[in-house]
């Protein structure tokens, strides 16, 4: 996964597909990948740029049986932010199936972007995930291919303003940022991004505005009990 910044201290989000691990497909009976989970993960990459672990968002460690590799995977000895299909084998142990990058943004202070694009994208869903790390969404991104190529979408994070309410709770309201960038939209790509919060900031809730094809949208996440240190 590439991740760029640009002149409106964005992230580029490019369209990146599911990458086998060990099949190209699956059983849908009782064999071998029956069970298969998917999962958000945070995939440890060792020095032959090869994911060899991962952490779930529960804090669950396991161990990959055999080492993976993807395209997107271009830096060693690294962490990446991954949606992983995988087929648990022990309690500490898993068999990868499929594998795609997870861009992941970083909130950033409006004041300190040039420019602020609202292009609409669908919104599927938005979740916390568990012990309250990251902001999970799901997008739905109108696209078609430019001189042959797949185009590329650029997304972001606005932190507007962090507000102390009456009770002495303070909540950050954040902004999905997104440049169509004069992509075709001839047909829809589902894409997760995840938003990596900060840890340096005492937050209670977040609220997040969206611009969507319905108009503007906004999600409220209480976090403050989800932190653990």
């Amino acid at each position: 996964m590439t991740l760029t910044a640009n002149r409106y201290t964005l992230t580029v989000l490019a369209m990146l597909a599911l990458t086998a691990c060990t099949t190209d497909s699956y059983d849908k009976g009782e064999g071998k990948y029956s069970l298969m989970q998917a999962e958000m993960v945070e995939l440890s990459v060792d020095g032959k740029k090869q994911a060899t672990a991962f952490v779930l968002d529960d804090d669950s460690h396991f161990t990959l049986t055999s080492p993976a590799t993807a395209s997107w995977i271009q830096k060693a000895d690294t962490t990446y932010r991954a949606i992983l299909y995988f087929n648990k084998l022990t309690e500490t142990t898993a068999e990868c199936v499929q594998m795609g990058a997870v861009p992941t943004l970083r909130p950033v202070e409006h004041w300190k972007m040039k420019e602020l694009p609202q292009d609409p994208v669908g919104f599927e869903s938005a979740w916390l995930s568990k012990k309250g790390k990251y902001l999970n969404v799901g997008l739905l991104l109108k696209t078609g291919q430019v001189d042959g190529e797949d185009g590329i979408h650029t997304v972001g994070i606005a932190q507007d303003t962090i507000l102390v309410n009456a009770d002495n709770t303070r909540t950050a309201y954040y902004r999905f940022l997104h440049d169509q960038g004069g992509v075709p939209e001839y047909y829809t790509n589902r894409r997760y991004i995840s938003i990596l919060l900060p840890s340096d900031q005492s937050l209670d809730t977040i609220r997040l505005t969206i611009p969507t094809y319905e108009g503007m949208k906004e999600r409220a996440f209480r976090v403050r009990l989800l932190f653990v240190p």
